[in-house]
């Protein structure tokens, strides 16, 4: 029997859940999550990015179109726009920023041992400075 599985859950494979239930853990992110895990919105974050979603009606309506699939993925059903936006507006991004920066470096560590160069093009580091000058005004 041959398996069949998403594009969206084979990219949510590249991210070990180990690495990301440690930066969660490291960062006390889920004290106050009443219900919504760090996950199930790192998952509704994903589908937002790879599909262009542009406002949470968009993440809502393409996650309750999949419902039955979303267990698959670790989450446990798709959010409401009001916990969405609470969630994106309460919740730390340094979680994410945490993520980010093991997963680089875990990828790093991968082409090391296979002799190759791992970069981003553009630079990465442009980047995160410019969310945190506008984070400060």
């Amino acid at each position: 029997m041959s398996q069949v599985s998403s594009i969206f859950s084979q990219i949510l494979r590249m991210v070990p859940r180990v690495i990301f239930d440690d930066a969660v853990k490291s960062r006390k992110a889920e004290r106050h999550a009443r219900g919504f895990r760090c996950w199930d919105q790192f998952c509704a974050m994903m589908f937002c990015q790879i599909g262009n979603a542009k406002s949470l009606r968009e993440i809502r309506g393409g996650l309750a179109s999949c419902e039955g699939k979303l267990t698959h993925l670790g989450m446990q059903g798709a959010p409401s726009r009001s916990t969405l936006a609470y969630a994106n507006e309460h919740r730390s991004w340094e979680l994410y920023e945490t993520v980010f920066n093991q997963l680089r470096a875990w990828c790093e560590a991968e082409a090391n041992t296979r002799k190759r160069k791992f970069r981003f093009k553009p630079r990465l580091s442009k980047l995160g400075s410019e969310r945190r000058e506008a984070r400060s005004w």
